[in-house]
């Protein structure tokens, strides 16, 4: 799932660095800015994979391509600051590693440049952040999750993998909109499920959860 959902972001900044390239000056090393919620040592098995992908298709960090790194280290008063920084750094693209709130610091920090979303947050079309998945419109493209809607279909598929299943449970933390989404948001079709008891429990800290 993950090695899919990379392959597919990475189309999308492969096609998007190579349109900028053609538009630029063959001497100017496309650049693409990386903003992510948490900070390096978190980010580093994902960003590494980043590279990586990048570097089989082509794409060498330092020699035919540049990435700007900015983490707002779990702040997320930082999102827009980051992102403006971005911006002013002329990147010529940007992928958000990170959910709702920070690409809508993005997204709110420029119009023009791409913005590539990395699956995580909410529903984009219900937050407002693109037209439809078929077709986002403005500067924003990616791949989503669908959380909210895949949640109790993964529901259905562990009542098919476990058939006597009989109660479920969700820990999420209210605090975090995009873990409501798959708390809330996930409880099953009563008739695909019948006979699960589900329950979505919040807390915040550690203590909440023992």
């Amino acid at each position: 799932m993950k090695k899919a959902v990379l392959l597919s972001i990475l189309v999308v900044v492969v096609l998007a660095v190579a349109v900028t390239a053609e538009a630029q000056q063959p001497a100017k090393v496309p650049r693409i800015g990386y903003l992510a919620p948490t900070n390096q040592a978190t980010e580093s098995s994902r960003s590494e994979r980043f590279r990586l992908a990048l570097r089989e298709l082509g794409y060498i960090e330092g020699q035919n391509i540049a990435i700007e790194y900015r983490y707002a280290e779990g702040k997320a008063d930082r999102f827009p600051e980051l992102a403006a920084e971005l911006v002013r750094l002329k990147v010529d693209i940007i992928v958000v590693g990170g959910g709702t709130i920070i690409l809508r610091a993005a997204t709110n920090a420029t119009k023009t440049i791409p913005i590539v979303m990395t699956g995580s947050g909410d529903d984009p079309v219900e937050a407002g952040l693109v037209e439809s998945l078929a077709r986002p419109g403005g500067n924003v493209t990616g791949v989503t999750l669908l959380n909210r809607e895949l949640g109790g279909k993964r529901l259905e598929l562990l009542k098919e993998a476990v058939p006597k299943l009989a109660r479920v449970a969700v820990l999420y933390d209210p605090a975090n909109p995009g873990q409501c989404t798959r708390g809330e948001g996930a409880s099953p079709d009563r008739g695909a499920c019948a006979g699960v008891d589900y329950s979505a429990l919040g807390g915040t800290g550690r203590g909440r959860f023992r």
